[in-house]
């Protein structure tokens, strides 16, 4: 009995080292700076500071990765995390968005923030930085708010 624990230890082991050799492309997109949502919406610097500690990483092409997202089979956790909240919502590439779904997507960025949906805990938990204290939550949400007023309007 002790001896098949043995083996089955060497084995996962052997497996997880295997797996270090296989690793996500973490290669930034190429991305237009004209096209990134700070670029083309007004934003003081308390908003920007929050969407980048608070919502980049996950939705624009300026992920910054954390050591552990180079420990395979967590790297591939992460790198689809990551693809999911760029297709979810993008600031990269928000000057593409046509006005009404550039206008759903702000209309989200206060639901999320207001729900408490985002930032997920799962990223909070290890980017305690990305916590958001509920004055900063408000300025946020308060900001996608007029953001998508505008957009409605047509501004």
């Amino acid at each position: 009995m002790r001896k098949s624990w043995k083996w089955a230890a060497g084995g996962l082991l052997g497996l997880l080292l295997f797996l270090q050799f296989f690793q996500p492309d973490k290669t930034p997109p190429p991305s237009d700076e004209n096209l990134d949502m700070l670029s083309r919406l007004p934003a003081d610097a308390k908003v920007a500071g929050l969407l980048e500690r608070a919502c980049q990483d996950c939705h624009s092409h300026k992920t910054k990765y954390p050591w552990y997202s180079y420990l395979a089979p967590v790297s591939f956790w992460i790198a689809n995390h990551i693809e999911d909240g760029r297709k979810h919502f993008n600031m990269s590439v928000f000057g593409t968005y046509p006005p009404k779904k550039a206008a759903h997507k702000l209309e989200e960025g206060y639901e999320v923030l207001e729900s408490h949906e985002m930032p997920m805990d799962s990223y909070t938990w290890l980017h305690p930085e990305a916590r958001l204290t509920e004055e900063e939550r408000r300025v946020l949400s308060l900001w996608f708010r007029k953001q998508y007023a505008a957009a409605e309007a047509g501004e």
